[in-house]
């Protein structure tokens, strides 16, 4: 005997119509089974919602102070490494005129005895 091999269909409406039932079956057992009144729940997702917003606060702000206190830092080492730099500058200008000093001497020297 042959077996006849069934093909189904898919129609829109009745995938619409099967989640429309299940989404209200859910709703529905979702009410009947809950732990606590919507008032309740409603006052404990307000509470969490206040504790997320002030744990958030205080790593924003923390974070805040570590990059203030880092940029300090850096401010600090850029300002010592600038001063650093303007008295090496200086020493080699001192140096500099020093041996335009010592030329001009030897040429004047140079120039009286000849």
């Amino acid at each position: 005997m042959a077996t006849k091999k069934r093909t189904y269909k898919t129609n829109p409406m009745r995938i619409l119509l099967g989640l429309l039932i299940g989404g209200l079956v859910g709703v529905v057992t979702m009410l009947l089974f809950a732990p606590q009144s919507g008032k309740q729940t409603r006052d404990q997702i307000e509470e969490k919602a206040i504790e997320l917003r002030d744990e958030t606060t205080k790593n924003v702000k923390k974070a805040l102070a570590q990059v203030r206190s880092g940029t300090d830092k850096i401010t600090a080492d850029v300002q010592d490494k600038a001063g650093e730099l303007k008295q090496l500058g200086q020493d080699k200008l001192i140096e500099q005129l020093d041996r335009v000093s010592a030329a001009l001497d030897t040429g004047k020297t140079a120039v009286e005895t000849a």
